[in-house]
């Protein structure tokens, strides 16, 4: 079987970089935003963090020239074209969004906001000061989730039907110090992830069946483990299953999304959830059908990953839609808010629980 000429990753580039000020020096900045950037040789302006001594120490590895004092001091520093890039935790992004000025350009790290009210303020903050914002929902960028977009946009899949997430790992939630006291967890700031993705491939579903639950050596946290059901029609199967507590070594860890369509399938796995942070390397296998009788799957490598590519793609998005390149602003706040219906919804379900059953008969 030939490689299929649609089969490719790359993503629209700006023709103006803008400068880049960052807001938060946690843990996903150190370890995607800025590499992210350097990799693609955007400048970054200056970075501000409640704690001075983090955002010193991610100034000096980086070579960011300025760090300050307050969000306040950077607005009033910073150049015209700047985009603002924030990765705050989600409970005060709509107090540091009241901070910037009108009809700025802003890439929020997602989630938008603890729940949906707070999604919907943010929302309203965003349109009332005339922001371009986006969420950061870099999933859509992943090097093999663009590429598969491409292919099955393409039609060379055929019918999409089908899309499969799962999540077999052990994820190192100490990391993340804040999540341990946060009411929601894996739905709201991991799979949430999963569900966006499939709003990106199949639209808005018409319906949702989930449950989130708690690990036995992880109860400190709400919920490390999902089961997720998005209901399109009687022909769309869109499932997602997480378990965050597999310790028991690499060999049956899986971080996987699977794809068929009519014509062919995709499975693409995503080596960075399995032996987090470090990783393991990309895969992504395709096959179609057609002249293809011994049913031959091809194998290609991208020399790409989630991080840091996945996060030049989603800011050079809203370089290029500010700049008047792109005409689409994909991850924007608009279609954040939709995730955070679906996620909102999700929880509804997860709290709801099942249709009880009454049994007739005890087992003799």
């Amino acid at each position: 079987m030939k490689p299929n000429p649609d089969l490719n990753h790359n993503i629209q580039m700006p023709v103006n970089p803008r400068p880049i000020a960052i807001i938060g020096a946690g843990g996903i900045v150190h370890d995607a935003h800025l590499p992210a950037y350097k990799k693609a040789g955007w400048v970054v302006f200056g970075i501000y963090d409640l704690s001075k001594p983090k955002a010193q120490d991610l100034a000096s590895e980086f070579e960011i020239p300025i760090v300050f004092d307050s969000i306040g001091q950077m607005v009033q520093a910073a150049p015209q074209d700047i985009v603002y890039d924030i990765a705050v935790p989600a409970s005060v992004l709509a107090e540091v969004l009241e901070i910037i000025p009108e009809n700025a350009v802003i890439l929020m790290q997602k989630p938008m906001g603890e729940n949906i009210q707070e999604a919907e303020e943010i929302l309203r903050i965003c349109r009332r000061k005339n922001f371009t914002a986006a969420v950061n929902f870099q999933m859509r960028f992943i090097p093999a989730v663009a590429a598969a977009k491409k292919l099955i946009d393409s039609g060379v899949l055929g019918q999409l039907h089908d899309i499969e997430i799962k999540m077999n790992i052990y994820h190192p939630w100490h990391l993340w110090e804040f999540l341990f006291k946060v009411p929601r967890m894996e739905m709201l700031y991991h799979s949430i992830h999963y569900m966006d993705l499939m709003r990106y491939f199949f639209g808005n579903p018409k319906g949702i069946y989930a449950k989130t639950l708690k690990h036995p050596h992880m109860m400190q946290l709400a919920s490390t483990r999902s089961t997720i059901i998005l209901e399109y029609d009687d022909v769309i199967k869109s499932n997602i299953n997480t378990n965050h507590g597999h310790d028991f070594g690499l060999k049956h860890q899986e971080s996987f999304i699977k794809f068929e369509g009519t014509k062919g399938a995709i499975k693409t796995t995503l080596g960075l959830n399995i032996n987090y942070p470090e990783g393991v390397p990309d895969t992504f296998e395709y096959i179609t059908i057609e002249d293809n009788e011994a049913r031959e799957w091809k194998s290609v490598d991208f020399n790409a990953s989630w991080f840091p590519d996945a996060f030049i793609g989603s800011m050079a998005n809203v370089m290029c839609f500010a700049e008047g390149s792109e005409s689409v602003l994909i991850n924007a706040a608009e279609s954040a808010y939709q995730t955070m219906e679906l996620v909102e919804a999700a929880y509804a379900s997860s709290d709801g629980g099942g249709r009880e059953i009454k049994y007739r008969y005890e087992q003799q």
